[in-house]
């Protein structure tokens, strides 16, 4: 996938979110034909309890309406466009939400390809944690084997890997002591942080029994620093431009 050893895996970030609605079954295979082998998407639960691709709890940014994704029945939000129009213009504007049951048929045909599943907070703070990672993982138990379930809520990683024994990651909010304390005791696969809140002087990442994946990140020397300071994965939107990038820079020697 990348031109040399000193740069990252690449992650599409939502799907390739740069060029097609986010979360959407368009935006992820775009980044599987692009040649992504991992892509990461969110789930909330609506309010009939069906998974979703969703990463907001509302419609307001993907859709312009001011519907809350965990109070509509899957059968409503079915029907409602979220092609982003206010971000991408009208081409996309007949594209909608798929369920996380479209996207495990999906993921069965993508032969190599990782799913980092993000369960998002909203959800559990509306259903409860037993509800929405029961929920999750029945859906995904075709593919888990090929999934990460990821989490800013910690005790949902924790209770996830418990439920399933499936690969978990965690999603720092901070990356301070008290964090680095909490992962050493998780000691999850992956640690996920954003490029902004990881500390300037480009000291080497936390040493520990997981990967590192940083997101947010747009461009190759970006991307090349990551992985020297220890992340074997970076997350990008821009899964086209940074595959370029790849394609088009030479090692350092």
């Amino acid at each position: 996938m990348h031109a040399s050893p000193d740069l990252p895996e690449i992650v599409a970030h939502r799907g390739n979110a740069a060029e097609f609605p986010e979360n959407t079954l368009e935006a992820l295979g775009s980044a599987v034909e692009l040649g992504a082998h991992f892509v990461e998407f969110d789930v909330q639960l609506t309010g009939d309890l069906v998974p979703v691709l969703s990463h907001d709890s509302d419609l307001v940014r993907v859709a312009g309406r001011p519907e809350s994704v965990l109070e509509l029945t899957w059968a409503t939000l079915s029907g409602i466009p979220v092609g982003e129009v206010a971000r991408l213009g009208p081409r996309h504007a007949a594209t909608f939400a798929p369920s996380l049951a479209q996207v495990v048929e999906a993921l069965a045909g993508w032969s190599g390809v990782t799913a980092f599943v993000e369960i998002k907070r909203a959800s559990i703070r509306r259903f409860g944690r037993e509800t929405v990672l029961r929920r999750v993982t029945e859906v995904l138990r075709p593919v888990l084997d090929r999934c990460v379930l990821i989490s800013f809520d910690l005790a949902s990683v924790k209770d996830a890997r418990l439920m399933t024994g499936a690969r978990i990651g965690w999603v720092l909010t901070e990356y301070d002591e008290a964090a680095r304390s909490q992962a050493a005791a998780l000691a999850p696969e992956f640690l996920f942080a954003d490029v902004e809140r990881l500390p300037a002087d480009g000291e080497p990442l936390w040493h520990g029994p997981w990967g590192w994946a940083i997101y947010e990140v747009r461009d190759l020397e970006t991307a090349r620093a990551c992985r020297m300071r220890g992340a074997r994965w970076v997350e990008t939107m821009d899964v086209r431009g940074l595959l370029r990038a790849y394609a088009n820079s030479r090692p350092i020697a």
